[in-house]
């Protein structure tokens, strides 16, 4: 099995420090493949960097010419694009905030998120209520790390322990990281902090990876049918003849 990882940033370091969580969720038998799109933002922090993220990343997967995959994950927390790469591409599509969501669900009545700054939050919310899973949410909780400071552990790992207190204190039960750069402190902090914590790129990969043993991918039903045909121009001229994609 291949799993196409996208970052929503253009920081290639990141792309490979969540490769290297993606891997470690994985099992045996699946490939992970990291992709970094070629332009956008280098940290996706806030609205415009979210929507300019989000097309980057479609334009990214609709010009993969690459070894074939059989799901993608969206490894950006809140960020914007699940939907339209799910209507883009034939395979399942997993995005890392649903899947943590998802997954903590299944761990706890409540949980709290534990994300960067804090004007991610509306984002992160928005992302939750749509995945329908918002009502379980205790508290989205800001450390007031940006996403380029999480490379500072020891900074990191003070904030997370702050936020993480006070996201308990509304009610959690289970932690969710609320950034895909901060895959890896799931395994530091969980038993320190006597309760679960949810890395959204390992959930989005064993996921993924259930949804292809399975044999599901996206529904064409609906909402996620495929794209109308019609002429479109990706970026300086770069039209998609036919119109699909």
């Amino acid at each position: 099995m291949r799993i196409v990882v996208t970052n929503c940033n253009t920081t290639r370091e990141m792309t490979e420090e969540i490769v290297r969580g993606a891997r470690a969720a994985a099992g045996p038998t699946t490939t992970v493949t990291g992709l970094t799109p070629a332009w956008g933002p280098e940290s996706a922090e806030g609205w415009l960097d979210s929507h300019l993220s989000a097309a980057a990343v479609m334009d990214l997967l609709r010009t993969y010419d690459g070894p074939g995959y059989d799901a993608v994950v969206l490894a950006g927390f809140g960020e914007h694009g699940r939907e339209g790469v799910r209507e883009l591409v034939e395979v399942p599509v997993v995005d890392i905030t649903e899947a943590a969501a998802h997954l903590a669900c299944l761990l706890g009545r409540r949980y709290g998120v534990v994300t960067t700054l804090e004007r991610s939050r509306g984002q992160i919310e928005d992302s939750l209520e749509l995945a329908g899973v918002a009502r379980n949410c205790a508290a989205v909780v800001s450390t007031g790390l940006g996403v380029l400071d999480l490379g500072d552990a020891e900074l990191t790992r003070a904030a997370f322990l702050a936020a993480a207190d006070r996201a308990k204190a509304a009610g959690a039960e289970v932690l969710v990281l609320g950034c895909a750069g901060m895959t890896g402190l799931q395994r530091e902090w969980g038993q320190r902090l006597g309760m679960p914590v949810v890395d959204g790129v390992g959930a989005a990969v064993k996921l993924a990876e259930s949804l292809v043993a399975l044999g599901l991918t996206t529904s064409r039903a609906g909402s996620y049918a495929r794209p109308l045909p019609k002429r479109r121009v990706w970026g300086a001229g770069q039209e998609a003849a036919g119109g699909v994609p």
